[in-house]
C-alpha cells in the first residue's frame, strides 16, 4: 500500500471505532474479523477514497456493506456436521432419463398423426379438450377418444401398465 502517510493515520485512528461499529452489528469475534476484512478491502480501493473527505464514515461505509454481503452469504448456506444433506443433493444417472426420453419420442412417431396430436395438445401443452377440438376443427368426443387410444398405445409400446409402473422408473 503506497499511500499519504495522513492516511494511514486516520486509517489506524479509525479502527477502535470501527470495532465499536462491528461488535454493535456481531460478537466480538466476528467484529476483530469484520474490521480486519474492512481495512483490508480499504487498502485494496484506497485509490477511490477522496481525501478532501474524512476517513471514518467512507470506513464505516465499507465495514457495513461487508457485514451485509457476509450476512446475506451465511444465510444461504447450510450447516452439515455429519454430512447428511450433502447426501441428499445428490442425483442419480440421467442417462436413463435420456434412453426414456428417446423411447417416448419413437413411440410418440409411430401413433397416428391425429393421435400424437391431440395428445401432445391436451397431455404437453395443457390445452383444455374442448381448446384441442376448436383447434382441430373437431368434436370434443372425437378429441377424447384421439387422447385416449393414443395414451393406450403408448402404454403398450413403452411397457406401462399401470400408474405404479412409473414410479418404478423414478430414481
Amino acid at each position: 500500500m503506497n499511500t499519504d502517510r495522513s492516511i494511514r493515520d486516520a486509517m489506524v485512528a479509525a479502527i477502535p471505532h470501527l470495532r465499536r461499529f462491528a461488535v454493535s452489528l456481531s460478537s466480538a469475534q466476528q467484529a476483530d474479523d469484520l474490521v480486519q476484512q474492512t481495512l483490508l478491502l480499504a487498502c485494496d480501493k484506497i485509490r477511490l477514497f477522496d481525501a478532501r473527505t474524512d476517513m471514518l464514515p467512507w470506513l464505516i461505509t465499507i465495514l457495513r456493506n461487508q457485514f451485509y454481503s457476509e450476512h446475506r452469504k451465511r444465510w444461504r448456506e447450510v450447516e452439515d456436521v455429519n454430512g447428511t444433506y450433502a447426501e441428499r443433493l445428490t442425483t442419480g444417472p440421467i442417462q436413463i432419463a435420456h434412453v426414456e426420453s428417446a423411447d417416448l419420442r419413437s413411440a410418440l412417431l409411430t401413433l397416428p398423426k391425429e393421435m400424437r396430436e391431440a395428445l401432445i395438445a391436451v397431455g404437453y401443452s395443457g390445452l383444455s379438450y374442448e381448446e384441442a377440438a376448436q383447434a382441430s376443427h373437431c368434436p370434443v368426443g372425437t378429441i377424447r377418444s384421439r387422447v385416449h387410444r393414443a395414451r393406450e398405445r403408448l402404454g403398450a409400446l413403452l411397457n406401462i401398465e399401470s400408474p405404479a409402473d412409473f414410479a418404478a422408473m423414478s430414481p
